[in-house]
């Protein structure tokens, strides 16, 4: 009886989700009901799925809106009508057009105008699928109307937006935020009408009794409404099936793929490896994932042609077919990577691949995803109201002063607050978690066999590609199965280093990057990772990840790839990533593992590190099926649905396990083991994948180190600040040089072992004057005085002012403060020139005058690069204005196990945490005179009794400990110290 309900995907409009639509329908003794949300379709699918389990009849459709300007309600007869309906949406979300007054004919579809509109256009025609609503409100207008007369083509447009006072509060402050006002100046005009709520289907009828016809009109209209998509059991894969024109042809194609590629990866493959390969060609190919693997094989042969690296990852690199094809480098023979973590029978929707390519590359590889397939979207993902976000929205929606917003975004005690501070957070608890605005998901493109519209309407994001209304969980359950496409910064390192080594060494041998198996047994790269050495290596350069490697003492891949997984908060939280180092050290250790664990997982000495282990346990330890430990696996990576579907293996695993005749310690012990992997876990294909790219990054690092850092640097840099990057190639060796004129470009630059710094690290330099210098020097040469460059270069006296001040032209030999009298009197002299951008005909000719010697002082230098830069190339020690006492360094700490010393180090990074007690401490690093690095914890004790306050030089005493060779400081005291001023202030 409902033709125009709203849910909170009339973003910034609705007030409840779909669910709760569904109840205020049952609450009402409603049995059939349209969901259409304003100029959205995200909660479409979801809403079919939910009726049909509390058995009411969902339609669907759009209310087409410009603002809050109501045109018309578009309802699907069918799931054509749906398609049509979104692809007729779509044509104004992409294109940001205004909707026309009367849509144009769409097949399958209901169009029905509000009274109002009828009476506002006039309108006096339509055709059969046409239709005029009436809210109860209107009922006594249309007594004297002459839409009356349309007695066929009445239907009852009762809008459901609320369901009450507190709804209709929420609101309106919902609108007020949309328009950006006050509450007090909000039009009505932006806001529901009260009424605009659901009835009990008699009292409607009841208000709707002298009209009959329009009741009956209403049911047959949503009679004729029926869209369906299958779900979860009985859903069907959606995802593009054939790569070519037959499955038989893809088949083919996998099979021939298969076989002209095995010797790449295999110079003689054995029994082991050909048996794997026909195990998995098997399954593939009866649960129909060919086209799954050929699409991903087309992206990478794409990406290889263009010269673009990729990792891939997920759960496919479990899988010999991906690495035979190319498309993962990990070798799942190996590393005995578990077959059915990859695919298995009971899996219903394709295995998943992340690949990851350089963020520079990652746009063209969607282009050309685009391009090459039909029916092609990225997936969505919705942004909603978080608290903090939502009271700070509210307080100035109420009016508040920004202080009083601050202290209410930090939270305080009813108590303290005037009523409408309280009325503040009590409609920001309403509103937290509705969604905000659509944005796209990280890495999410979908490719499927029928159109995009089929599914939901799409809209163009900041990404400028179409873009589907619905997240990844309604998509799983409906069999849309997303492609993920991701970027990152450490393949671009790669990349780049690689041209830079050519441009720099142009005498260097040829570099084989994708000769991984080399590198594994290279001794020089294996000590990098056992000393710590793998500052700029993407993914190990962490402190806990160096600290965990210098521990376990890593010299070799799956040393690493074991590491990658261990330092992730499952294992630590169990407590068994200590047991893990204890036993991996020192092999008698492993004789206290529990032998049917040890027996299970011997590689990992009976303790859990990846997913698969988690699996093997379940199914060897406690007998549950595959499908079962794959719930598990799901639970543990976040995307179980289900917390009864996942309670209900917990108790088939205590009781299995009790069957079998374990004790319950065991048994338990081995549940909260499990239980500490949720949302933690890592595939090892997954851990493996990204042990190959950390050895490319680490073979650079070791043999051609300061290209490499420059690299690392002008691609974002990574964990560390750019700073500490650029302290760690002078320890490589490199000499720094500020930003120069005639050298340097916008990025860093290295010229044999000097690097020079790029100008786009001077915040203030405009990106035209950069452009202008890179472009004059390319063409005319380089710039022989200051003169010279003022004449070619149309600059203004501010920014001539930062290139001066960072000694940009230090090759004039004059000081800084002569330049600046010269370059403020000539430019002051001819104000023309900061506007002028004709290329003079003759070169001026320019007085000289005799500036008197003006005194500096070298700290006036490291002050204008804190300035200009957030950093300084000279040595900060030096700055330091106290004493320093007697010390130990770094490298001593192991001759002071036990007892208390002094350290002083340049703060690198630093970090809260919780013990495991919940208490707060911090996680520090610092770098000592000597470069060398030393960790040190502040534990509850002393982290506010001495605070680290911003990057500086510490002087750090307490006491040193040493776990599994790796010595750290526990923080006793700490003080910041003194540095030299600025002597011109």
């Amino acid at each position: 009886m409902y033709i125009n309900c709203h849910t909170y995907y009339s973003l910034r409009y609705g007030t409840f989700s779909e669910t709760e639509l569904l109840q205020l329908a049952i609450d009402n003794d409603i049995d059939s009901i349209a969901l259409t949300d304003i100029n959205n379709t995200s909660a479409c699918m979801n809403f079919i799925q939910e009726a049909k389990k509390v058995n009411i009849k969902p339609v669907i459709g759009v209310d087409f809106r410009n603002g809050n300007d109501q045109q018309f309600v578009a309802l699907a007869k069918s799931n054509t009508g749906f398609e049509n309906i979104n692809r007729y949406l779509s044509s104004f979300l992409e294109s940001k057009t205004t909707i026309p007054e009367k849509p144009k004919k769409l097949e399958d579809v209901f169009i029905i105008y509000p009274f109002e509109k009828v009476l506002e256009l006039n309108l006096t025609t339509f055709s059969e699928d046409e239709f005029i609503g009436i809210s109860i409100a209107e009922i006594n207008k249309l007594r004297f109307s002459y839409v009356r007369k349309f007695e066929d083509k009445l239907v009852i447009q009762q809008q459901v937006t609320i369901r009450d006072k507190k709804d209709f509060n929420a609101h309106r402050l919902l609108r007020a935020i949309d328009n950006n006002t006050l509450l007090s100046k909000l039009c009505t005009s932006e806001e529901c009408f009260q009424t605009d709520k659901m009835h009990a289907k008699s009292e409607l009828k009841e208000y709707f009794k002298e009209f009959p016809t329009i009741i009956s009109n209403t049911e047959a209209l949503l009679k004729q409404c029926d869209v369906n998509f299958g779900f979860n059991d009985e859903r069907e894969n959606q995802n593009k099936n054939l790569y070519l024109n037959s499955f038989e042809e893809d088949c083919a194609m996998l099979l021939d793929l298969c076989d002209q590629k095995i010797y790449e990866r295999y110079k003689n493959p054995t029994q082991k490896v050909l048996d794997r390969l026909q195990k998995e060609l098997k399954v593939i190919i009866e649960l129909k994932f060919v086209s799954f693997f050929l699409i991903n094989y087309d992206i990478i042969q794409y990406a290889k042609s263009n010269n673009f690296f990729h990792v891939g990852r997920g759960s496919g690199a479990n899988s010999i077919v991906a690495y035979i094809m190319g498309i993962t480098d990990v070798d799942p023979v190996e590393l005995d990577l578990y077959f059915e973590r990859f695919i298995n029978p009971f899996r219903a929707s394709p295995p998943d691949f992340d690949i990851d390519f350089s963020w520079k590359d990652r746009n063209t590889v969607t282009q050309y995803i685009f391009d090459r397939f039909d029916n092609v979207a990225l997936m969505a993902t919705y942004v909603t109201f978080k608290y903090r976000a939502v009271v700070r929205e509210l307080g100035k929606v109420f009016g508040l002063p920004k202080e009083e917003i601050d202290k209410l975004s930090k939270g305080v005690a009813e108590g303290q607050i005037d009523d409408v501070s309280k009325l503040v957070l009590k409609y920001g608890k309403l509103i937290e978690g509705f969604p905000n605005y659509v944005s796209v998901h990280s890495a999410g493109i979908l490719i499927l066999d029928k159109s995009i519209h089929y599914y939901s309407a799409t809209s163009l994001p900041p990404k400028d590609f179409p873009t589907v209304q619905f997240d990844m969980n309604i998509a799983d359950d409906v069999g849309i199965f997303k492609f993920d496409i991701l970027g990152q910064r450490g393949l671009a390192k790669i990349k780049e280093a690689l041209e830079i080594i050519k441009e720099n060494n142009p005498n260097a041998p040829e570099i084989d990057i994708t000769d991984i198996e080399r590198f594994k047994k290279d001794e020089k790269i294996n000590n990098l990772l056992k000393t710590g050495g793998a500052i700029g290596a993407y993914y190990v350069e962490s402190p806990a990840m160096r600290g965990l490697m210098q521990k376990l003492k890593t010299e070799n891949y799956i040393g690493l790839v074991a590491a990658s997984s261990i330092v992730r908060p499952g294992v630590s939280g169990s407590g068994m990533k200590d047991e893990f180092i204890k036993r991996h050290r020192y092999p008698e250790k492993r004789k206290e593992a529990n032998p049917i664990l040890l027996g299970i997982m011997p590689e990992t000495y009976g303790v859990m590190v990846y997913q698969e282990d988690v699996m093997k346990v379940a199914n060897q330890f406690a007998d549950l099926t595959l499908g079962e430990a794959d719930v598990l696996r799901r639970g543990m990576s976040g995307k179980s649905r289900s917390a009864s579907e996942f309670k209900a293996v917990e108790d088939k695993f205590i009781s299995n396990s009790r069957k079998k005749g374990h004790e319950d310690k065991l048994i338990f012990e081995i549940w909260n083991q499990i239980k500490s992997f949720a949302g933690y876990a890592f595939a090892k294909g997954h851990s493996a994948s990204y042990a190959v790219e950390s050895y490319q990054s680490l073979f650079l690092k070791c043999y051609y180190p300061i290209e490499f850092m420059v690299a690392v640097l002008n691609n974002g840099g990574g964990f560390y600040s750019v700073e500490h990057y650029i302290h760690e190639a002078k320890m490589r060796g490199a000499k720094i040089e500020l930003p120069c004129i005639n050298t340097s470009e916008h990025v860093n630059r290295v010229i044999g072992k000097t690097i020079y710094l790029g100008f786009g690290y001077l915040k203030s330099l405009e990106q035209l004057v950069i452009q202008r210098i890179l472009t004059e020097r390319q063409l005319f040469g380089k710039f022989k005085s200051l003169e010279d460059f003022m004449d070619r270069v149309t600059i203004s006296i501010e920014q001539i002012t930062i290139l001066i001040r960072i000694n940009a032209f230090r090759f004039i030999l004059k000081p800084k403060t002569e330049l600046l009298w010269k370059a403020t009197f000539r430019l002051n002299a001819t104000k023309q020139r900061q506007v002028q951008e004709q290329v003079q005909l003759f070169r001026v000719q320019h007085q000289n005058f005799t500036i008197p010697k003006l005194n500096s002082h070298w700290l006036e230098d490291v002050y204008d690069e804190m300035e200009l830069l957030d950093f300084t190339i000279h040595d900060y020690f030096s700055l330091v204005t106290e004493e320093f006492k007697p010390h130990a360094k770094a490298s001593e700490m192991n001759l002071h196990i036990n007892k208390n010393v002094l350290l002083y180090g340049k703060l690198v990074t630093t970090r809260f945490n919780k013990t495991s007690q919940g208490k707060l401490m911090r996680l520090s690093t610092f770098i000592d005179q000597d470069g060398n690095y030393f960790d040190a914890v502040h534990f509850t004790n002393v982290v506010h009794q001495y605070p680290i306050i911003g990057m500086g030089i510490y002087g750090c005493f307490g006491k040193i400990t040493e776990r599994f060779g790796f010595c750290s400081m526990n923080v006793i005291q700490s003080k910041k110290m003194s540095i030299a001023g600025d002597p011109r202030l």
